[in-house]
């Protein structure tokens, strides 16, 4: 035979061969678990009942009959052989007893627990009643109609337990065939007395065969229904308890999560994001009406964003500047990557956004305080410095001072030294805050002691200084050594943003509850966008002359009036003076 005949014939055997193993071999062990059989046995219990109840209409029907029979004459039963005529009905009566008894057990505790027992059983109590009397009777009754009509049921009604029916069927044709021949019975048949009827073999082999394949079929394919449907339900219960995990991730993280699309709107958004935005629900941040673009405050920028996500696929470190709900602006942080399809077509973008004002803030403050440091600091070291150096260069041995240089060098120490003690206190004051030692104050007597200890910078300065505060003002309960500083820096800090020659003017009054103190000059004034920051920590004015200053003196004074309760700010536009005020509560 050719190479090409064997593979002729091999490719369908193989075929057949791999359908075969597929379907008809058994389950492995892992397949038959205690949780399979429990419902296999439930299946088969709840369908006995059904069984049941249709075996008994069925019986019924055929004893109707033989009642109907036994009154009317019926052709087909003549037929029949007397025996069978005349006694079938008292066969019958007996059958649905058994029946009766079967429904009774069905409803028991061995019932449930043991529906194959009861299958078996009943299958047998009504196969079995009709061979038990014709063997009585001395003859061989092959009831090709009523074993067909008991296999089939079975088969289509039960359809488990393939090995339950195998029984049932061999118990009835082994009796059959087996008891017959012991007792060398022959059937009431003329023209097929003998009971190994070849025609009767080949079908009553091929209709078991029939039935059994399939509850064989039928079962194995519950089988593995019922395990693909445990694999879904506990892939379901591993896929909910993952999407809560991530799920309660994404509602309780830190940074805010989001995914927008390629046109410029949220699709999704965590608390987290609705609030950096100054929203209370995630769902305001995804609606309709939130367009990217518009948040960010320059309107470039999403442009740049989308920009760097096409050529990249991902951006991180992206600072923004954005506008907040109310309006305000904030420093943002996005980090961000591109998710497409199978295809490569762009879905949509995704990432984190973090809330970086404080640290922008943060750094600003830091470099101007190091601005300010390397201009404050350095300009009294350098002059002292200088000084030194020059003496160096003399070239005597014991070098003489004059009292003018001593002095210099001391006021340039001091100078020093007031910077230093201004960082300390700054920095004590953020992380301890202002202590404050409370006690009813006059607040005549605290402007009077300020006014008198600047009384040599104001000469210096030409200054004019205009007290009106009253000695008629209320009690307040204040920190006087506190007080006594806010009013020094606020002269101190007009003095060095003006030209010789200042006027200024001190007042207090009473408004409600509160006392509102001012000091007000006819300077250069301070234009609304120095206003804005006047207060901030190391933020200093433009105009200062020869300053040796880090800034430090009206963030102090805010610090100050804060801890007392009251508030503190500033009146002024350019070359209309300046006019600081706060307020104080009182006693």
């Amino acid at each position: 035979m050719g190479k090409v005949a064997r593979m002729l014939i091999a490719t369908p055997f193989t075929t057949v061969q791999r359908w075969w193993r597929k379907a008809f071999s058994p389950p492995t062990a892992d397949e038959i678990s205690t949780s399979y059989r429990t419902w296999r046995n439930r299946f088969l219990w709840q369908r006995l009942r059904l069984w049941l109840w249709l075996a008994l209409i069925c019986l019924l029907s055929f004893t109707l009959r033989d009642i109907y029979g036994f009154f009317f004459h019926l052709k087909e039963l003549e037929k029949l052989p007397e025996v069978l005529r005349t006694q079938r009905l008292v066969i019958n009566i007996a059958v649905l007893l058994s029946t009766l008894i079967c429904f009774a057990l069905h409803k028991t505790k061995l019932g449930r627990d043991r529906p194959d027992l009861l299958f078996l059983g009943s299958s047998w109590a009504i196969s079995l009643a009709l061979q038990f009397f014709a063997t009585i009777r001395g003859f061989a009754l092959p009831d090709t109609i009523g074993w067909s009509l008991l296999f089939l049921s079975q088969a289509i009604l039960m359809p488990v337990y393939w090995i339950l029916h195998l029984l049932s069927q061999v118990g009835v044709l082994a009796y059959y065939f087996g008891i017959n021949t012991v007792f060398g019975l022959k059937t009431l048949i003329p023209e097929h007395p003998e009971i190994y009827n070849v025609t009767l073999i080949l079908y009553i082999f091929w209709f078991c065969a029939i039935c059994d394949i399939g509850v064989y079929l039928y079962d194995r394919l519950q089988c593995s229904e019922f395990y693909a449907r445990q694999e879904l339900e506990s892939a379901y219960q591993k896929l909910k308890v993952a999407e809560t995990k991530y799920r309660s991730i994404f509602e309780n993280a830190v940074e805010g999560i989001f995914q927008s699309s390629p046109d410029g709107h949220y699709i999704t958004a965590n608390p987290a994001l609705a609030r950096i935005y100054g929203y209370s629900l995630a769902e305001e941040v995804t609606a309709n009406s939130t367009i990217i673009e518009q948040l960010y405050v320059d309107p470039n920028r999403r442009a740049e964003f989308v920009r760097l996500m096409e050529k990249y696929g991902s951006v991180s470190e992206f600072e923004s500047q954005i506008y907040r709900r109310d309006g305000s602006i904030v420093w943002i942080s996005e980090k961000a990557y591109v998710v497409r399809d199978e295809q490569g077509k762009l879905l949509y973008y995704e990432g984190l956004i973090e809330d970086i004002t404080q640290r922008k803030q943060t750094e600003e403050e830091l470099r101007v305080f190091f601005h300010a440091v390397s201009h404050d600091l350095r300009n009294p070291v350098l002059g002292t410095l200088m000084v030194l150096r020059n003496l160096l260069a003399r070239p005597e041995q014991n070098i003489s001072i004059s009292r003018s240089i001593l002095e210099r060098m001391i006021q340039s120490s001091d100078r020093q030294l007031n910077l230093i003690n201004s960082l300390m206190e700054t920095h004590i004051s953020e992380v301890q805050g202002i202590v404050l030692q409370r006690q009813p104050v006059q607040l005549l007597t605290v402007v009077e002691a300020a006014i008198a200890d600047l009384e040599p910078l104001l000469e210096q300065n030409q200054t004019t200084l205009i007290n009106l505060v009253s000695a008629d003002l209320p009690l307040v309960n204040a920190d006087p050594t506190q007080l006594w500083r806010v009013f020094s820096n606020l002269i101190v800090n007009a003095l060095k943003h003006n030209a010789l020659g200042l006027l200024l003017t001190i007042n207090a009054t009473r408004e409600g509850e509160m006392i509102y103190c001012t000091v007000s000059d006819n300077g250069v004034g301070i234009s609304q966008q120095q206003s804005d920051r006047l207060f901030d920590l190391y933020f200093r004015g433009a105009s200062i002359r020869n300053s040796v200053s880090l800034g430090l003196g009206l963030y102090l004074c805010k610090q100050i009036i804060n801890a007392h309760g009251g508030e503190i700010g500033v009146n002024s536009a350019l070359d209309a003076g300046a006019t600081f005020w706060f307020t104080l509560p009182i006693s």
